[in-house]
């Protein structure tokens, strides 16, 4: 394993799990009940990922909500701040930029102080787009987009739409430049709070969506050359493997290339574990675990070749009878099985 610069990963508290091989999470928010929480130790589950709001955010706060989910067994793998992600002013370089950087900054300084090692971070500059929910396997709905009927994305409240998101077309180079500008800032915070850094890709990637292209994290070549820019063992991948699915072969490499070359270089932190119909251009709609385009095991047994040691979650769960409980224990159950195939099949992990 690579080193942070005064921190050796391994012997960062939390900074990879507590045992090695693949970790399974799940998502549940702050006000989480006790009745959630023993359903996600039922389930095995031992890490979580959750979130405050934006104003909520303080070391004090953190602690308190690890103390509370500590007391079922589970540990905070992430805890999100919705107001520095998928940060428009940043993206884009629009007024306020400073002042959002430092926003996040301080974030990550007060995940550090409160001993949780990893953050996700989201670079879209006009959220996340969909066109509507449609039926998928006995009736389920789950989230849909077709290119052809784009019309708006959202994040955080707030909402973006065609055909220009920001009153003009935004160029790769602009994009870049903006990407590079606030990465230089964030690293060397990043690494001396000891917190990794999880870029998720665009959702839905690859295509220009309201005037803003998706060059960053749309791609793998994108990916590659944004973490060298970065140039840091704390600043890695979230790989949703839904949006790598969603871009099929406009990505540059497929989802089992892309874990093999970033999880070779120590660069995969965490993984959402999701599947879709179809990829684009024809649209896709999200769905069951078992029942997309992808075979799954594949992409398990590429994290287990790659000796990946974070957390996989579920995404995006769809509707379901049974609400999501049903839908968190059917893919809960679905990724401890391949999880063990996989082991089985490979060996245990070494630790």
């Amino acid at each position: 394993m690579t080193e942070a610069k005064g921190y050796p990963l391994k012997a960062v508290p939390g900074y990879y799990a507590s045992r090695p091989g693949i970790q399974v999470g799940t998502q549940l928010p702050p006000t989480a009940t006790e009745e959630e929480m023993r359903f996600a130790r039922q389930l095995g589950i031992e890490w979580v990922m959750t979130s405050l709001p934006p104003s909520e955010h303080s070391v004090e706060n953190y602690r308190e909500l690890q103390k509370k989910f500590a007391k079922y067994g589970l540990k905070i793998y992430r805890l999100g701040n919705h107001s520095c992600h998928n940060m428009e002013e940043v993206t884009l370089g629009l007024p306020g930029r400073d002042a959002k950087i430092e926003e996040y900054l301080t974030y990550i300084r007060n995940l550090g102080e409160a001993g949780i090692h990893y953050a996700t971070y989201a670079h879209m500059g006009n959220g996340i787009w969909s066109t509507g929910r449609e039926e998928i396997r006995g009736g389920a709905r789950a989230r849909a987009f077709h290119l052809d009927q784009a019309r708006e994305g959202s994040w955080g409240g707030k909402t973006w739409r065609a055909p220009l998101s920001h009153g003009r077309e935004y160029t790769e180079e602009e994009l870049w430049e903006n990407y590079a500008y606030f990465i230089k800032k964030v690293v060397p915070v990043a690494e001396n709070a000891g917190v990794r850094i999880g870029i998720h890709p665009d959702d839905p990637p690859v295509y220009p969506l309201a005037g803003v292209p998706r060059c960053i994290f749309g791609n793998f070549e994108g990916f590659r050359r944004a973490l060298e820019i970065a140039d840091s063992p704390n600043i890695g991948m979230c790989l949703c493997v839904g949006c790598w699915l969603e871009g099929g072969e406009q990505m540059g490499k497929d989802v089992v290339e892309t874990i093999h070359y970033f999880g070779s270089r120590g660069k995969l932190f965490k993984v959402h574990f999701r599947n879709v119909t179809a990829p684009m251009p024809e649209g896709f709609v999200e769905t069951f675990l078992d029942d997309g385009y992808m075979d799954m095991y594949k992409v398990m047994r590429a994290l287990r070749e790659v000796d990946f040691d974070g957390v996989v979650i579920s995404d995006h769960l769809p509707e379901m009878v049974g609400g999501r409980y049903a839908a968190e224990g059917f893919a809960v159950g679905y990724i401890k099985a391949l999880v063990q195939a996989v082991n089985d099949e490979l060996g245990m992990p070494e630790g």
